[in-house]
């Protein structure tokens, strides 16, 4: 049985020499064609990588300045619930001391 493991994983590895071998043999201008052409697309992508993370930015601070306006909207529309509340309680507080005058 351990034979045969290893007989399978000999002819496993023999495909992978093929490839080595391949590219071994391939041509030095073909090899630097392929880095160059590789490099040039990497760096288009860190291109396209740095628009979207600045367009990621941008939408970030847009989302903050839109919530901190309707932060700001909500604490003045309740700033201005709370001050009608405290007028009512006062006009009661005045009226009820008015009929207790009154009496």
């Amino acid at each position: 049985m351990k034979r045969d493991v290893l007989v399978t994983s000999l002819v496993r590895q023999k495909p992978i020499l093929k490839s080595v071998q391949k590219s071994v043999q391939r041509p030095v201008v073909d090899r630097s064609k392929d880095a160059l052409s590789r490099v040039e697309h990497l760096e288009s992508q860190m291109a396209k990588l740095s628009e979207l993370v600045r367009e990621h930015a941008e939408d970030v601070d847009r989302l903050v300045r839109i919530v901190a306006e309707d932060r700001e909207v909500i604490r003045r529309q309740l700033l201005r619930k709370h001050h009608e509340q405290v007028r009512v309680r006062k006009h009661l507080r005045d009226s009820n001391s008015k009929v207790g005058l009154d009496s």
